[in-house]
């Protein structure tokens, strides 16, 4: 699978790193527990995700080369990479 990087242009996906889900937000901390306990909101951010099938957003890290954070927008099905962009821009 080839990654368009929007510095260094097309490289091989063994030089960068999956990070994960780029859609998943992490929750306020303590909003509504006690001291000590932990909130259904953070478990489910820590133990449980999405099995999408088509198009999914993912963060990947550029290890080997430009070292940039990358959001992709991926097929998980096919493989077929439709977006990439910067992470700090994805966010805007």
């Amino acid at each position: 699978m080839l990654i368009n990087c929007p510095f260094c242009g097309k490289r091989g996906n063994e030089e960068f790193a999956y990070r994960g889900a780029a859609t998943v937000q992490r929750p306020p901390i303590g909003v509504d527990t006690a001291p000590g306990e932990v909130s259904t909101a953070w478990m489910d951010y820590v133990y449980w995700r999405d099995n999408p099938t088509g198009l999914h957003r993912e963060l990947w890290y550029h290890a080997t080369g430009c070292r940039a954070w990358l959001v992709v927008t991926r097929n998980v099905t096919t493989h077929e990479i439709v977006a990439v962009e910067f992470a700090k821009d994805a966010r805007r």
